[in-house]
């Protein structure tokens, strides 16, 4: 398991309770994970929430941590349970109930990319399966933990904001007509994950720079922000998800003609973000 689990990039002083973090940029493809998979080095990127972790770099020069992904979604799903296990990939697991993510092939270990395209030609032991989780969720979700506790004890609260991209596809077939088709969806788990008043703060930032937001529709979170948010205990988690069309060729998967301007323009929502966080401006820590 050559690949890091993650990257840290911190400010030279946290100013701030919010911490970024970005579970599905990672793009650091093990040789022998291409060569065990049916797809090919293209069309395996395909679950990938591509350059979501250059769209938030500039997060430390506001004072706040960011926490990115080095192994791919594609390899290790940092946004499930360990216990996410997929009987229909794993051998000697057993089904437990019905979960519609596993069930979809999209468990903590994927048997599946975008479009349910299978990743493998048959199982894999539970031993690989424990081994990957080991190397790759545990030191990450460690990491987060130790992040999330040290904004708490010194700010009072901590703000995970989770960094993901969804495709354009995605967010038009679950648009009704006549509605305008969200840019950016903000998920809250329908507010069980985060104090709504953050949360308006945030959707307020992303208005003030010109993007379409909706709130939990198509994508409310998923295991992050419903394990990591906890607002009655000050420690509040939203998920982010932007239309990657708007940066990006999903196609090719490379940055388009407006991702320098795109990215410019996020980065002044980041900065709003990260002052929610600082004690002058927050009022949420106050109470």
């Amino acid at each position: 398991m050559e690949t890091p689990a993650y990257r840290i990039f911190e400010p030279e002083t946290v100013q701030t309770s919010v911490v970024f973090a970005s579970p599905h940029s990672g793009c650091d493809y093990p040789e022998w994970f291409i060569r065990r998979s049916l797809l090919n080095a293209h069309t395996i990127r395909s679950s990938e929430d591509a350059y979501v972790d250059h769209l938030f770099a500039d997060a430390p020069k506001y004072g706040a941590p960011f926490l990115v992904a080095q192994a791919p979604r594609a390899l290790l799903d940092l946004n499930r349970a360990a216990e996410e296990l997929d009987p229909a990939l794993i051998q000697g697991v057993r089904k437990v109930g019905h979960n519609p993510r596993v069930a979809s092939g999209l468990g903590v270990i994927p048997r599946v990319v975008a479009n349910g395209r299978a990743i493998y030609h048959g199982k894999m032991t539970r031993a690989e399966a424990d081994a990957r989780i080991d190397a790759y969720w545990r030191p990450y979700h460690a990491e987060l933990q130790a992040l999330l506790e040290a904004a708490r004890e010194k700010f009072g609260e901590a703000i995970l904001v989770d960094c993901h991209s969804m495709p354009r596809e995605a967010v038009e077939s679950a648009t009704r007509r006549g509605v305008p088709r969200p840019e950016v969806v903000l998920g809250d788990r329908f507010g069980a994950a985060a104090d709504v008043e953050l949360v308006d703060q945030i959707e307020a930032a992303f208005l003030k720079a010109g993007f379409v937001v909706s709130r939990n529709t198509p994508f409310a979170g998923a295991y992050v922000t419903q394990h990591y948010g906890r607002p009655l205990k000050a420690q509040h988690a939203v998920q982010i998800e932007i239309d990657r069309s708007l940066y990006m060729d999903e196609a090719s998967i490379q940055p388009n003609s407006d991702f320098e301007n795109f990215r410019e323009r996020l980065t002044q929502v980041i900065a709003q973000i990260a002052g929610l966080g600082q004690p002058e401006t927050n009022s949420l820590a106050a109470e």
